[in-house]
C-alpha cells in the first residue's frame, strides 16, 4: 500500500504542474492578481508531493520491499543501508524521480527566494518551470514508473546494485550533477519570461544571475566529484574523460560559463542581451541533450543507462518541443531586444565576448565529436570512432587564445582602454610566465616537453594576471592591505575563478606529457623501482566484506631507503552480480599521487600489477573546488541577493 501512497504523489505532482504551468500564465495575461499569485504556493505543494514519492521510494529501498521492480533490480538484503539509499538514483527511474524532484526543489527555491521580483514576471517564470515539470513527470509516469510491482511474483531478494556504484561517489556525484543540470532550467525559464514579456533590461539580468551562478556551482562539483570517483574506482589510473556521457554533462558546463559572463556584462553594460538569452536557452537545452544521450540507449558507456526505444522517442519528443519551442519564440521576440551599451575594441567587453565565442566554439567541438558517431551510424555509413587524441588536439590549440584572453580581461577597463600601459603590464607577465612554464618541468621531470611547456605557461599566465590586477586594483585608492579587504565578494569570484582553471591547466598538462605506469608481474617479497620509488609487495591477504570476498595486496612503498606509505590496494568478487571490481590503492601528495591497482591471479601463483605515478593530478580537481568557491562568493555577494528590494523597484 505504501508504494501506492508514492505512485499517487507523483499522480498528484503532475496534475499541480498543469495548473502551475497554465494558471498564472493565463493571470499574467489578463493581470488578475489571484491567479497569478497562486504560482507561489503551486510550486510549493507540488514539491511536497514530490518529496513524498521520492521518500517513499527510498523508504521502500531502505526496508528491501522487493514487491517493487525497481528495488528488486537495484538492490539486495546484504547492501549496506547507505548504498541502499544511494541505489534509489542508481537506476534508470530513480534517476530520473531524482531528476523531477530537483526541479521540483528549483522551482520552490524560486518562488520561496524571489519576494523582489514583480508578481506578473514571477508567475510567468515559474509557469515555464511548470511546463518543464509537466515533460518529466508524465516521463516517468507513462515510461519509468519507480512503482511498478513484480506482483504475484515476489523475489526473496533484489539483484543487487552494480558493483561500479558501490562507492561514496554514488551518493554524492549523481545529485550534485542533476542540482547543475536542471539548475539550468531557471535561467532557462527567466530568459523565456523576459522574451514573453519583451522586459530584458539589466535588472532581468541580474534577477537570473545568482541563480545561474548556484547552478553552475553544482555542476562544476559535480563534474568534478566525477572525475575523482572516475579516478580512483575505474582502477586504471586516470580520469575518464571525452566519455560521451562524460560530454555531455561538459557540453552544458560550457555554456554555463559562457552565461555566467554573458550576464555580468549585460548586467552591467547593458550590452549582450541577445546573446545571452539564446545561452540561457543553450545551456538547458543541453541538460536535456544529455539526458537523452543517456536514457536513450543510443550510447554504449559505463555510464550510461540501457533503455528502450520507447523512452528515448518520448526525451527526443520532448527535447524538440523545448528547444524548438523556445527558438522559435527567440525568432519572433529576438528582433525587440536592444543593447544600450558601446564599447571599443580594446575593452573588457571585447575581451569577454571573445572568450565567449571561444567557449561556444569548444562546445561546438564537443557536441560534433559526441554526436557525428550517432549520426553517422544512424544514417547507415557504417561505424566511426572518435577518441581522446581528436579532442586533445583541437582543445590544445584553442586553449591558447582562451587563456591569453582569459589573462588579459580582467586588466582591460570597460568602454576603451588605453594600450600603452597595458603593453608593458603584458610584457611583464608574459617574461615571468615563460620563466615559470620552462623552470617547472626542469624541477618537476627529467625533461622537458614544450607541450607541458605551453600548458604550464598559459597557466602561470592567468594567475600571474590576476595577481597584477588584484594589486592594482587594491592600491588604487588605498594601501595594499586595506584595498585588499574592500574588494567586494564578486571581484574575488572572478580572481578564484580563474585561478582554479589556472590549476586545472597545469594539472591536465602535467599528468598528460609526465604520467608514467608499468604493467608487472609480482609475488610476495617481489621489489620494484619506479618513478624513484621502490614498491615492494609484502603478502596477499583476505579482504572479505557483506556482500562480497576479495584479497587485498599490501605494498611497502620507500625512497632512497627511507620508509613513504604503505599501500593497500583490493580485488573484489561481488556475490550475486559475479563481477570482478579493482580498489585501487592510492596515495596522494602535493605534486604527485602513487596508483596502484591489483589485477588477476595468474597461472604461476603471480598477481597482475599495475603501477602509475601521476604528476600534479590533484590540481585539476582542487582547481575545480576553486572555481566552485568562487562562484559561492560571487551568490554571496549582497549586490546578487536572491531578495532585493531595491532592484525591484526600479
Amino acid at each position: 500500500m505504501i508504494p501506492e501512497i508514492g505512485h499517487f504523489s507523483l499522480i498528484v505532482a503532475t496534475g499541480l504542474s498543469f495548473l502551475l504551468a497554465i494558471y498564472p500564465l493565463i493571470g499574467a495575461k489578463i493581470n488578475h492578481a489571484g491567479m497569478m499569485n497562486s504560482a507561489k504556493p503551486l510550486a510549493i505543494v507540488q514539491f511536497m508531493f514530490m518529496m513524498i514519492s521520492f521518500s517513499i521510494l527510498a523508504y521502500s529501498f531502505a526496508t528491501d520491499d522487493f514487491s517493487i521492480a525497481y528495488v528488486a533490480s537495484n538492490s539486495n538484503s546484504l547492501l549496506p543501508i547507505q548504498y541502499k539509499i544511494s541505489a534509489v538514483w542508481g537506476g534508470h527511474e530513480g534517476s530520473l524521480l531524482l531528476w523531477a524532484l530537483t526541479l521540483g526543489g528549483w522551482t520552490a527555491a524560486v518562488a520561496v527566494f524571489s519576494r523582489g521580483i514583480p508578481v506578473d514576471a514571477l508567475a510567468r517564470v515559474l509557469a515555464v518551470m511548470g511546463m518543464i515539470a509537466i515533460g518529466f513527470n508524465l516521463f516517468i509516469l507513462l515510461t519509468s514508473n519507480p512503482f511498478d510491482r513484480t506482483l504475484p511474483f515476489l523475489p526473496l531478494d533484489g539483484n543487487d546494485l552494480n558493483p561500479l556504484l558501490q562507492d561514496v561517489g554514488l551518493i554524492f556525484h549523481p545529485p550534485m550533477l542533476y542540482m547543475g543540470y536542471v539548475g539550468f532550467s531557471v535561467a532557462f525559464a527567466f530568459a523565456i519570461a523576459a522574451l514573453m514579456t519583451g522586459r530584458l533590461d539589466s535588472t532581468w539580468a541580474r534577477w537570473s544571475r545568482p541563480w545561474t551562478l548556484v547552478a553552475w556551482v553544482f555542476l562544476t562539483g559535480g563534474i568534478v566529484l566525477g572525475s575523482w570517483w572516475a579516478y580512483y574506482e575505474l582502477g586504471w589510473g586516470g580520469w575518464w574523460f571525452w566519455d560521451p556521457v562524460e560530454n555531455s554533462s561538459f557540453m552544458p558546463w560550457l555554456a554555463g560559463t559562457a552565461l555566467i559572463h554573458s550576464l555580468a556584462v549585460s548586467e552591467k553594460r547593458g550590452v549582450f542581451k541577445s546573446w545571452t538569452v539564446l545561452l540561457s536557452i543553450s545551456a538547458f537545452s543541453l541538460s536535456l541533450l544529455g539526458t537523452f544521450l543517456v536514457r536513450s540507449g543510443v550510447l554504449v558507456s559505463v555510464h550510461a543507462f540501457a533503455s528502450d526505444p520507447s523512452r528515448g522517442l518520448f526525451i527526443l519528443a520532448f527535447l524538440v518541443t523545448v528547444v524548438g519551442g523556445s527558438l522559435l519564440l527567440y525568432a519572433f521576440k529576438g528582433a525587440s531586444i536592444k543593447s544600450r551599451g558601446k564599447y571599443g575594441l580594446f575593452s573588457r567587453e571585447s575581451m569577454l565576448l571573445v572568450n565567449n565565442v571561444l567557449l561556444i566554439a569548444a562546445l561546438l567541438v564537443v557536441l560534433i565529436g559526441t554526436l557525428l558517431p550517432l549520426v553517422h551510424k544512424e544514417l547507415g555509413l557504417g561505424s566511426i570512432s572518435i577518441g581522446v587524441p581528436f579532442f586533445n588536439n583541437i582543445f590544445f590549440y584553442m586553449v591558447i587564445p582562451f587563456a591569453i584572453a582569459l589573462g588579459v580581461a580582467p586588466l582591460m577597463r570597460w568602454k576603451n582602454q588605453d594600450i600603452k600601459p597595458l603593453v608593458s603590464q603584458l610584457t611583464i607577465a608574459a617574461i615571468a610566465s615563460i620563466v615559470i612554464g620552462i623552470l617547472m618541468p626542469a624541477i618537476f621531470a627529467d625533461k622537458i616537453k614544450w607541450v607541458a611547456v605551453t600548458g604550464f605557461t598559459l597557466g602561470v599566465w592567468v594567475i600571474v594576471t590576476s595577481c597584477m590586477e588584484v594589486y592594482m586594483r587594491a592600491t588604487h585608492r588605498h594601501t595594499l592591505l586595506k584595498g585588499l579587504t574592500k574588494l567586494g565578494r564578486s571581484h574575488w569570484a572572478m580572481v578564484l575563478g580563474h585561478i582554479g582553471l589556472a590549476m586545472v591547466l597545469i594539472g591536465i598538462s602535467a599528468t598528460q606529457n609526465y604520467k608514467i605506469e608499468k604493467d608487472l608481474r609480482m609475488v610476495p617479497g617481489d621489489e620494484v623501482v619506479f618513478a624513484d620509488y621502490l614498491f615492494k609487495l609484502d603478502g596477499i591477504a583476505d579482504a572479505d566484506g557483506a556482500n562480497y570476498e576479495g584479497y587485498e595486496a599490501v605494498f611497502t612503498i620507500s625512497k632512497n631507503g627511507k620508509f613513504e606509505t604503505e599501500m593497500r590496494a583490493e580485488k573484489r568478487n561481488y556475490f550475486v552480480q559475479r563481477s570482478m571490481m579493482t580498489e585501487a590503492a592510492i596515495d596522494w601528495g602535493v605534486t604527485r599521487d602513487l596508483y596502484i591497482a591489483l589485477g588477476e591471479q595468474l597461472e604461476d601463483n603471480s598477481w597482475a600489477v599495475r603501477i602509475y605515478y601521476e604528476p600534479f593530478i590533484r590540481f585539476i580537481w582542487w582547481g575545480g573546488l576553486v572555481m566552485s568557491i568562487g562562484g559561492l562568493f560571487a551568490v554571496s555577494d549582497r549586490r546578487y541577493r536572491f531578495v532585493n528590494k531595491k532592484i525591484a523597484a526600479k
